[in-house]
């Protein structure tokens, strides 16, 4: 028990141990009263603590003696008038907004909600039930973590590869992770894996969120769990389902020990967020913390009836961007992870709903203008989901500069090109080359376009070519959930099939889409497991499947084995090359008393294309001549960056053409580094000027010009377990 209480101190924000004891500091610009609830680890309530300082509507108090490790809630006085956005409820214990760790999890009960469940007035009428036996409670938390020389890798942008995965599913099934380790932060970062993202050369880690969340209790109550994580409670403290339990390391020393491992072999730490809703829902959600804390502080609320929330998001509320202890609270916990965490960046989650400061989507709303000046947050990297659930949600193209985005516009396009869709030539080369048109024009680089083909949200590339429509029915909503717009193609077969034609197809066109996603200008995305055929038997919203349909399986086969080093061996070129990764958009310059241009497209003639070729809906096939003694860039030190030149050529069309490989001069040599229809490893040489056959559905993809380092060895390490 403590008996002393000092008044302490407004700011910072939450618990904060300083070596003497803990000051606790809440924002509540309307509660009339606010008590600090101490809490045993078996969840009795130990000893309430009045806090009566109240400086600039922020509720503060210093308990001398108090240790981390304590866990503590607090109930909040005001009034309860939902019409009137008011939803204060003494009787439920509240989440601080600002907790670095979760010390017990959520357990759900009715009890939970500020109302009585069934009541026919609904959420209008007050429950006064204590719920402190099922709330998420904070721990005092207190880390000096040992960093030593972390410094963040800063990976230039042009030079990223991004590998999207989730903590758990990535090593849950890996035999050689120890099976304590499996499914946490320390599994990630152990030695095989790090051993596997360096072998297969990407260059930074996105994981989905990994801020604690909720299990929306519908999902619960099916046997189902939120395996995504996109509902947030708690915007500081590490996720606790993905801590080692029994570990003598707090969860966020753990998250902070697979940080610098990761750091330590040059691979970035990118975090989903989801800063646009939380995890309490609409009008008949349950209390947890902020809607307790200040309802109409934190979320939009309608303006036509108070009751209820603007949703943006499709979760039932929306944060509140406008109110300035909103942004304070987003800003805090981004410089959080960026300064006590060590993150290097951040991928938005329905970016466009922090955009709104009204109802429009408002580019310059003061989140970006914040973010913007900012002298942490300016300098990590800022991926926006460019679009929301509402109306003039989609925004790609329209982030300011300085923000990246996941180009859907790249996705949909190429996938359309695969499926044999007439017409798309000319787009299709567009996003090839960077996205200009949507990017170019507000001073943006290529690197602005986050390219992608498949993510945690849809089909894996495997269900890409297997499936055309989606089979949801293992997530218990009737297959009504999820998109239609997969642009999928099944190759023939609706699902498994043993027909060699088919799967020797599929395989083609998986591949294709390899080729043209690390050939494109751009930042490309990986989803992970892609590269090991994951399959998730069709379910393209597997959103709430936290089990094997989720998680890698990592058992070798000869399919996975032969497909990952092709894989290997497209991402190694394009990180040796740099006509794959330029600063700056094409623009086509000749080279002085040359007929050479830095980018060329070509027909089947090796000759630019011309007109009708571009516009015939027909024509589902191209060619691009990369220069790699013109990339306009030079390096730190003023040398001109040059490397080897490139071809690619594409055929989405089901019959075979001819293509004359270009010649730029006598004794020119093309090296073939990979076809799809006959995919080997070695190197094949080719003379320029010669007829090259590219059979249908199949891309290929050839080196040429100048001597260039030679490829890896042939015996790739292995990079998925086995024998």
């Amino acid at each position: 028990m403590f008996e002393r209480f000092l008044p302490g101190n407004p700011y910072p924000l939450g618990a904060s141990w300083d070596g003497r004891g803990v000051n606790f500091a809440l924002f509540s610009a309307a509660a009339s009263k606010v008590e600090l609830c101490l809490y045993s680890e078996d969840r009795r309530e130990a000893q309430r603590i009045p806090v009566e300082e109240w400086t600039g509507e922020v509720w503060h108090v210093y308990v001398p003696g108090m240790l981390p490790g304590q866990l503590y809630g607090y109930r909040i006085s005001g009034p309860y008038e939902p019409s009137h956005g008011h939803r204060f409820n003494p009787s439920k214990v509240l989440l601080d907004p600002y907790a670095r760790e979760i010390g017990a999890d959520l357990r759900w009960d009715d009890t939970l909600f500020g109302y009585p469940i069934g009541h026919p007035d609904q959420d209008l009428a007050l429950d006064s039930r204590d719920d402190a036996s099922f709330v998420p409670l904070a721990r005092v938390a207190h880390t000096v973590f040992p960093w030593g020389e972390d410094r963040l890798p800063r990976v230039p942008w042009h030079k990223t590869i991004i590998y999207e995965a989730h903590v758990k599913g990535l090593t849950q099934r890996h035999p050689k992770i120890p099976p304590e380790l499996r499914g946490t932060y320390l599994g990630l970062a152990h030695d095989e894996m790090i051993r596997y993202f360096l072998e297969l050369g990407i260059t930074a880690i996105e994981l989905l969120p990994v801020h604690h969340h909720v299990d929306e209790r519908v999902l619960v109550e099916r046997g189902l769990s939120n395996y995504w994580g996109y509902n947030t409670i708690a915007f500081f403290a590490p996720d606790s389902r993905y801590a080692v339990r029994d570990c003598s390391l707090t969860h966020t020393e753990q998250f902070q020990s697979m940080v610098r491992s990761l750091h330590l072999h040059g691979i970035e730490v990118i975090l989903d967020v989801v800063y646009n809703h939380t995890a309490e829902g609409n009008h008949l959600g349950p209390t947890l913390s902020f809607r307790g804390i200040d309802n109409l502080s934190y979320y939009r609320l309608s303006p036509e009836e108070l009751r209820y929330y603007v949703d943006f998001t499709g979760t039932g509320n929306t944060l509140n961007m406008r109110h300035p202890r909103v942004l304070q609270l987003i800003m805090d916990s981004l410089r959080y992870w960026v300064t006590e965490m060590h993150v290097d960046g951040f991928r938005f989650d329905l970016a466009s709903s922090l955009a709104r400061e009204f109802f429009e989507v408002d580019r310059l709303s003061a989140f970006f203008d914040l973010i913007h000046q900012d002298p942490v947050l300016s300098r990590v990297k800022l991926i926006a989901e460019p679009w929301d659930l509402g109306p003039g949600g989609y925004q790609v193209g329209n982030f300011p500069v300085g923000w990246a985005e996941w180009n859907g516009q790249y996705r949909d396009c190429i996938r359309r090109f695969w499926k044999g869709e007439g017409g798309l030539v000319s787009e299709f080369a567009t996003r090839l080359a960077g996205s200009s048109d949507l990017y170019e024009a507000s001073g943006k680089r290529p690197y602005a376009s986050i390219n992608f083909l498949t993510c945690h949200d849809g089909f894996t590339l495997q269900d890409l070519v297997a499936y055309e429509q989606k089979h949801n029915e293992a997530n218990g909503e009737g297959n009504r959930d999820g998109t239609d717009a997969n642009w999928s193609w099944n190759c023939g077969v609706e699902g498994p099939t043993e027909d060699p034609g088919v799967l020797a197809l599929r395989t083609k066109q998986k591949l294709n889409f390899w080729l043209t996603l690390l050939t494109s200008q751009g930042v490309p995305m990986v989803r992970a497991g892609d590269e090991l055929c994951q399959s998730q038997s069709g379910n393209n919203n597997a959103y709430c499947q936290d089990n094997e349909l989720s998680w890698l399986d990592w058992e070798p086969t000869k399919e996975k084995l032969f497909f990952i080093q092709l894989v290997q061996k497209l991402i190694w070129l394009r990180r040796k090359e740099p006509v794959f990764h330029r600063r700056h958009f094409f623009q086509g310059r000749s080279i002085h008393g040359m007929e050479i241009r830095d980018v060329v497209w070509l027909g089947p003639s090796g000759k630019p294309m011309d007109e009708s070729e571009w516009t015939a809906p027909s024509v589902k096939f191209l060619g691009v001549r990369l220069s790699g003694d013109l990339t306009g860039v030079v390096d730190e030190f003023g040398n001109p960056v040059e490397g080897s030149s490139m071809l690619a050529l594409f055929n989405a069309s089901e019959t075979p053409v001819r293509f004359v490989l270009p010649k730029r001069r006598e004794g020119l040599r093309w090296e073939r580094m990979l076809d799809t229809a006959r995919p080997i490893l070695a190197p094949d040489p080719l003379d320029a000027g010669l007829e090259y056959t590219l059979e249908g559905h199949s891309s290929a993809l050839f080196r040429g010009e100048r001597p260039a380092e030679p490829l890896p060895p042939g015996e790739f390490l292995e990079p998925i377990a086995g024998d």
